[in-house]
């Protein structure tokens, strides 16, 4: 089992940037892939990017060159640096996790507002 805890949403001005913790509650050494996923209102959840546990990354089209998803094993937390913020970027993000088992587990989400 493992639990996500996500923090460091908000509110934020288009143009600005937000960045994003998803806290593990045991190491992470043993995950192979974790993520972040996003789900605005009325859609369904989308992938945002993921991160191997060795550390190669994917992105969806719309946020490639803004975001940026990290690891740091040794603190147990997966981020989301998320720059040059749009409106459309608005919605609930979740963190993820899937073990080399193929467990997969969710975070509660974490509300991302991007408005003026």
């Amino acid at each position: 089992q493992v639990q996500l805890v996500e923090s460091g949403g908000g509110l934020v001005q288009p143009g600005g940037s937000l960045r994003l913790s998803c806290a593990a509650s045991r190491s992470i050494f043993s995950i192979n892939i974790m993520g972040w996923y996003r789900q605005a209102p009325g859609k369904e959840r989308e992938l945002v990017a993921t991160i191997t546990s060795g550390g190669s990354t994917n992105y969806a089209e719309s946020v490639k060159g803004r975001f940026t998803i990290s690891r740091d094993n040794s603190k147990k937390t997966e981020y989301l640096q998320m720059n040059s913020l749009k409106p459309e970027d608005t919605a609930v993000y979740y963190c993820m996790c899937r073990t080399w088992n193929q467990d997969v587990y969710w975070g509660q989400g974490t509300q991302v507002t991007v408005s003026s």
